[in-house]
């Protein structure tokens, strides 16, 4: 929220030498968070001129400038830059006349964009400064001409600082509002607590005005299908201006205070319903009356029914969304965005004015599914004072009447079903138990006065009724943390907590760690993505074989309506992230990521919400967790680029399905499990360069992912180069298969007898199963095997291969003779023959 000071001093006293940094200080002090100060980008002489004479003078391209003489100063006296009183300036606009006033900006003045102005030689003349546009001010959107004062009703001196007439010189502090807070986002809820921070007096505008009696409009609220059981509105209040001048300037001090709280000006009318938002904090929308067929309903949308909204766009709305309809069908996104049908322009003479309250979930939800975020939804989907609609009404319509000459007329309606805020038990013993501070009743009532609740005593309770502007107080730790915010955080101590006793980590956490620990210290950086993905990718890496529908958690509300489910694999969010690198020039990326995926079940979800007051009971805690979806803990990683950069004398090297699985056996090693390798097939992998990776646990052996070549149709979706070598395991399932306990062994002091086995057979028996079958069948000698070489061409028969194998036999009470050794490894021979029709190769 953007507060301009000025605007703020008019609701509550400001020190005649305050400074932003101050203002900010003091709301910190009550709790807000400081963002930002926004000043505007313009320096050095800006003044006031009056237009002496002007000479039209068509150019060759066909456009018209004026060369004009512009007084600068009083006769006689230098300009504000020192120069002559009257100076030549070239102009291209031409909504001005001899003797009228205007913004001369002088060589020196700095415009917003770092634009400085100079004597420049132009159209043939040499311009000595420049007559400016609001635009070029940073006061709006407004370049079809220069300010002209008139228009604004202003009549400066000649030779004046424009920066100080048009608010050029004025300031305003930005804070970050917290969802809670939003009483917060108007000036009015700003001014509140800055009087609670510093003491000063502050004026409320809602009190200030008297709304006057209106009627014979017709609203109807025909909400058939309100959200848990909230309507879609709980008022609505209606005004009509008539004979209004839609084509009047909006007054310099009303867009200086827009710009500054970071709305452009558009239009009069507009710009008045914008002000008055901002100062109430009641969102208001503005009818051209003379549009409307008939009265207002407010009810949901219909299957098939579309609105053209303000912003040109053609919606198809949401049987849940919330509308405002006339005769003729919709006309606005209730507390969102208004439609095109009804807008006010330069034609309005009538107005209808609308200032109402709507269900928050409401309007969030339609927010979020048009991705339509504005100005009115954020204050709506926050909470508004369900008591200042009335007042805000008045207050448009007084400013129509005073700046766009318009009628204040009787015709309009009020609706008010908004329910009076409960009253609040609250023990007087709580703020200490929670806060660690033992505030003094005078204090605590103080406080929650201070932010105008209604409090009675009531023996060793208060009764509390909070303000209508707060529905966030709604039970004890908000009303105590409004004591210890108003109070003064200062009193809360700084008491650094001991921690409960206990065993540390569990298992699975300090194993978990481990992992995470062993892929960063293989080199690979760690992300975190977000959990929504699109169906598709479910589809795609949720399933091995393809065709298979996978079953999504599918989100209510999301974020972002092109990724709605929650994720049944880690690989799609590291194949963005490696895209999102990459397309910045990381093309080297090594990643891995430890995270839940979600498995839906048949008793996923419930409508049952536990009150937020108290800490639910346990069998509330049980059945809340069965709803929740299955999340098992996936490791992940992606590898793409060059594994060895290239160097003199050595090229560099990609990485490869080999330095997935070295990853993959960092991973299991780190958490003590042994794992099998087997050829496997994934429809998003390469197929050939595919392993799928096994454990046992408890007697059975279980698949818990795949590593290998990312399937090169997905690689280019991605629009990444080359391979891209990826794995997925089920880091529980893996952890679940470690050894619980380390067994040692003695080391032998007698040598070790190493042989060389070459084997020929198909190439269709996958090399895994010829090492494993060579481990166990070569005796309790047999130390170590490893697979050395793979090769099928001369000297092989087509079909066929060669695989050799290292084999390390040794003894723990003796040296092993060459014929001990031997006989060891023709068990592993006859294994293979009997096993895979192998034969020792000659």
């Amino acid at each position: 929220m953007r507060v301009p000071l000025s605007w703020l001093g008019e609701l509550v006293e400001l020190d005649a030498d305050v400074t932003p940094e101050q203002v900010h200080a003091d709301l910190v002090s009550v709790g807000f968070e400081e963002e930002d100060i926004h000043r505007f980008d313009v320096s050095g002489p800006l003044v006031v001129g009056q237009v002496l004479e002007f000479t039209p003078e068509e150019q060759s391209n066909g456009k018209t400038i004026n060369w004009c003489q512009v007084r600068v100063a009083p006769e006689g006296q230098q300009a504000a830059d020192g120069g002559a009183d009257v100076r030549g300036i070239v102009c291209g606009a031409h909504n001005f006349a001899v003797g009228d006033k205007v913004v001369a900006t002088l060589p020196g003045a700095v415009l917003p964009g770092g634009f400085e102005i100079a004597a420049r030689k132009t159209y043939g003349h040499v311009s000595d400064g420049m007559m400016a546009s609001a635009r070029e001010l940073g006061l709006g959107e407004d370049h079809e001409g220069i300010i002209v004062f008139a228009r604004l009703g202003l009549d400066p001196e000649i030779g004046s600082d424009a920066k100080a007439i048009l608010g050029l010189d004025q300031s305003a502090v930005e804070i970050n509002v917290t969802p809670d807070r939003g009483y917060a986002f108007s000036i009015r809820g700003v001014a509140r607590e800055y009087a609670l921070a510093t003491g000063k007096t502050f004026h409320d505008p809602g009190l200030s005005l008297t709304p006057k009696p209106a009627q014979g409009f017709s609203f109807t609220l025909a909400d058939d299908a309100p959200i848990r059981g909230r309507k879609g509105a709980s008022v609505f209040v209606t005004r009509v201006v008539r004979g209004i001048n839609a084509k009047t300037h909006t007054p310099a001090w009303m867009v200086n205070r827009l710009s500054l709280a970071g709305i452009r000006s558009i239009s009069l009318p507009v710009d008045i319903t914008n002000y008055v938002m901002l100062e109430m904090g009641n969102p208001i929308h503005g009818y051209d009356l003379d549009k409307l067929a008939g009265g207002i309903t407010v009810r949901r949308a219909k299957a098939g029914e579309k609105l053209v909204t303000l912003d040109q766009t053609e919606r198809a709305l949401h049987p849940e969304d919330l509308l405002i309809t006339d005769e003729s069908g919709p006309i606005g996104l209730a507390g969102v965005m208004g439609g095109a049908a009804t807008e006010m322009d330069d034609s309005t003479v009538n107005v209808l004015v609308e200032a109402a309250v709507f269900d928050p979930v409401s309007i969030a939800r339609t927010a979020r599914r048009h991705k339509l975020p504005s100005e009115a939804s954020k204050r709506f989907e926050r909470g508004v004072d369900t008591a200042i609609s009335a007042a805000a009404a008045q207050r448009v319509v007084d400013l129509l009447v005073e700046l766009a000459g318009g009628t204040e007329d009787e015709l309009g309606s009020t609706f008010n079903e908004a329910p009076q805020p409960e009253t609040y038990e609250l023990p007087k013993s709580a703020a200490a138990s929670l806060i660690g501070v033992d505030f003094t009743d005078a204090e605590m009532r103080g406080a929650l006065e201070a932010i105008g609740a209604g409090v009675i005593e009531s023996g060793e309770n208060w009764m509390v009724t909070p303000p209508t502007w707060r529905p966030d107080l709604s039970f004890t730790a908000a009303f105590i943390e409004e004591i210890a915010r108003i109070v003064g955080y200062d009193r809360i101590p700084s008491i650094v907590p001991v921690a409960p006793p206990g065993r540390g980590y569990t298992r699975s956490q300090r194993l978990r760690r481990r992992a995470a620990n062993a892929l960063a210290g293989a080199g690979l950086v760690e992300v975190q993505n977000y959990p929504f993905v699109k169906q598709a990718d479910n589809d795609v890496f949720g399933a091995a074989a393809a065709g298979q529908g996978v079953p999504s958690v599918r989100v209510a509300n999301p974020l972002d309506g092109e990724v709605p489910v929650l994720r049944r694999a880690l690989l799609p969010g590291l194949i963005a992230a490696a895209q999102r690198n990459h397309s910045r020039g990381f093309t080297n990326l090594s990643l891995f990521e430890v995270g839940c995926v979600f498995e839906p079940h048949s008793g996923l979800g419930t409508d049952f919400m536990p009150p937020l007051a108290a800490r639910p009971a346990e069998d509330v805690l049980v059945q809340l967790n069965a709803s929740l979806p299955h999340q098992p803990r996936r490791a992940a990683l992606l590898l793409t680029g060059d594994a060895v950069l290239k160097q003199p004398g050595e090229g560099a090297r990609q990485f490869d399905w080999a330095d997935a699985l070295d990853a993959v056996r960092a991973l299991a090693e780190s958490v003590a499990a042994d794992f099998e390798v087997k050829q496997g097939s994934h429809q998003a992998f390469h197929p050939g360069r595919t392993a799928e990776i096994f454990v046992t646990s408890e007697g059975t052996q279980r698949s818990i992912g795949f590593a290998g070549e990312l399937l090169p149709e997905l690689v280019a979706e991605a629009h990444l180069p080359g391979k891209v070598s990826v794995a997925e395991l089920d880091l529980d399932a893996l952890i679940e298969a470690g050894r619980r306990e380390t067994k040692y062994r003695d080391i032998s002091t007698f040598p070790a007898a190493t042989q060389d086995l070459s084997l020929v057979l198909s190439s269709d028996v996958p090399a895994g199963d010829v090492l494993e079958l060579l481990r166990v069948s070569c005796g309790e000698l047999l130390e170590h095997v490893e697979l050395v070489d793979d090769y099928s061409g001369s000297g092989v028969e087509e079909g066929y291969r060669s695989l050799t194998f290292a084999l390390r036999f040794r003894a723990h009470d003796r040296t092993l003779t060459a014929a001990e050794a031997s006989e060891a490894k023709m068990l592993g021979v006859e294994a293979a023959a009997q096993t895979f029709s192998a034969q020792i190769r000659d």
